[in-house]
């Protein structure tokens, strides 16, 4: 390996906005790789040109062995969600990396606003799944799109969800001879051709100063929910899925499973604090995921929901960091040896059980796949007028049962 790989990021100008030292690099290099638009802009270069089609682990491979100075040309700043991260951390300590102004830099100048602030999430390559709870309640949103994640697919998606409040800044081939920036309504943008804007654009969000969107905190109230008629009533209430999402120690990356999800109280709760990481729920029930569907969308979480019977239809998600499991349909011995298998070390299982022979049945389940239980009985009274006083209304008890792998520790945990 002779000199360090540069990484050199252009931006839509192409050579007329690089520095000199910049030039100098790619004029010395042997090998210059890039993708076709990149290249087109060095064409009279002397250096062997290789356009960047394979993935890039078949590139780093090649890196290694390579002798000749080697310039690899990426768009903007390589490190901004950029080839330059991946390759610094393959070949450490011999890359060197030459960045250039972001999209999103352009886009906020473009606007006269700062982003320090902004929530930045790209779905350029990547599903808009989950996307609802990540930015459910920032002011600025920066997104970077791509072919399929058009402006005006973003803006059916955020509708689908009744993200209303924002406006719409679309910025096309920024820093280039056809740059085209403009601000646009969520339905307007939703209603245009999907070929109205250039493949090459970058999309903020920012929410208006009269907007008024909706707040919730942990714990919302039982009424808020869409719930199975005439049955109204189950669904996992208000203090029981509070303790339940606390025993569960969820952290903002967890992947969740909600098993007999029912209404979605307990999977909407664990969605909006796992914003980076993804929800999965189940349920048996036609009518009740219709509710819980309808319940996701007002709350604004984009959750993964399956037709099923558990364990059935477990085998489609990934594996678990957290499984919350409200509802067994008489399969629970089957249920949590699936569960115990398939969580990731160092997760939670938390189960629900009303009556004290589910109890008994998961204690035993769980102390056969060798895990170790705590146990809580909760038993909640709310407040209740009675003409100008006030009584007491119990709510009936539950077993809330958090399960963990044992370990070389105690129960609790110390060393044994």
């Amino acid at each position: 390996m002779g000199e360090k790989i540069a990484v050199i990021g252009i931006g839509d100008d192409g050579a007329a906005g690089l520095p000199q030292a910049y030039l100098d690099r790619i004029r010395q290099a042997g090998l210059l790789i890039g993708g076709e638009r990149q290249l087109q802009f060095f064409a009279d270069a002397a250096a062997e040109k290789v356009v960047l089609k394979s993935g890039l682990s078949e590139l780093t491979e090649r890196l290694r062995s390579e002798t000749r100075n080697t310039v690899v040309l990426a768009s903007g700043d390589p490190l901004f969600y950029g080839i330059g991260g991946y390759l610094a951390g393959k070949l450490p300590g011999q890359v060197e990396v030459y960045p250039q102004v972001s999209s999103l830099q352009l886009a906020f100048a473009r606007i006269g606003e700062s982003w320090q602030d902004a929530v930045v999430v790209s779905v350029h390559g990547r599903s808009m799944q989950g996307l609802a709870q990540r930015i459910d309640g920032a002011k600025k949103v920066a997104l970077l799109t791509d072919e399929h994640n058009t402006p005006g697919a973003i803006a059916r998606y955020l509708l689908s969800f009744g993200m209303t409040e924002y406006d719409v800044f679309v910025g096309e081939n920024l820093g280039g001879t056809a740059e085209r920036t403009g601000w646009f309504g969520l339905q307007e943008l939703a209603d245009m051709a999907e070929t109205h804007f250039s493949p090459l654009n970058v999309v903020v969000l920012r929410m208006r100063k009269d907007a008024e969107p909706p707040r919730w905190s942990l714990g919302i109230e039982d009424g808020e929910f869409a719930q199975r008629k005439p049955d109204k009533g189950l669904i996992t209430k208000k203090e029981v899925r509070v303790l339940s999402l606390a025993a569960l120690q969820l952290k903002r990356d967890s992947v969740v499973w909600d098993i007999g999800t029912c209404t979605g109280s307990v999977a909407i709760e664990a969605a909006k604090i796992c914003r980076e990481g993804a929800v999965y729920a189940i349920e048996k029930n036609e009518g009740d995921l219709d509710n819980f569907r309808e319940n996701a969308r007002k709350f604004r979480t984009d959750i993964t929901a399956v037709h099923g019977k558990a364990p059935q239809g477990l085998e489609q998600f990934p594996d678990p960091d957290a499984v919350f499991i409200g509802g067994s349909g008489g399969e629970l011995r089957e249920l949590l040896a699936v569960c115990c298998a398939r969580l990731k070390p160092e997760g939670r299982i938390v189960l629900n059980a009303v009556t004290i022979e589910n109890l008994s049945a998961a204690a035993q389940a769980f102390a056969e796949e060798g895990f170790v239980t705590d146990i809580t009985l909760t038993q909640v009274s709310r407040s209740k007028p009675i003409l100008d006083m006030t009584r007491f209304e119990s709510l009936n008890p539950v077993y809330i049962i958090a399960a963990r792998k044992r370990t070389d520790k105690g129960e609790d945990g110390t060393d044994e």
